[in-house]
């Protein structure tokens, strides 16, 4: 399967300092800011946002 440069691999680190990232595509044409999700940190035990690391 081709990669694209349209759904580039994008990082999302925790912003609980806790150092947790999780790794994920997303369409640059329909997203071209910063993602931001809130997902599971288990060294926080709780959800938190992830914002996408450049």
């Amino acid at each position: 399967m081709a990669r694209s440069t349209v759904r580039p691999v994008v990082r999302l680190k925790s912003t609980a300092g806790t150092g947790v990232a999780y790794v994920t595509r997303k369409n640059r044409l329909n997203d071209p800011d910063r993602l931001v999700l809130r997902k599971y940190d288990p060294v926080a035990g709780r959800h938190v946002l992830f914002r996408e690391e450049r």
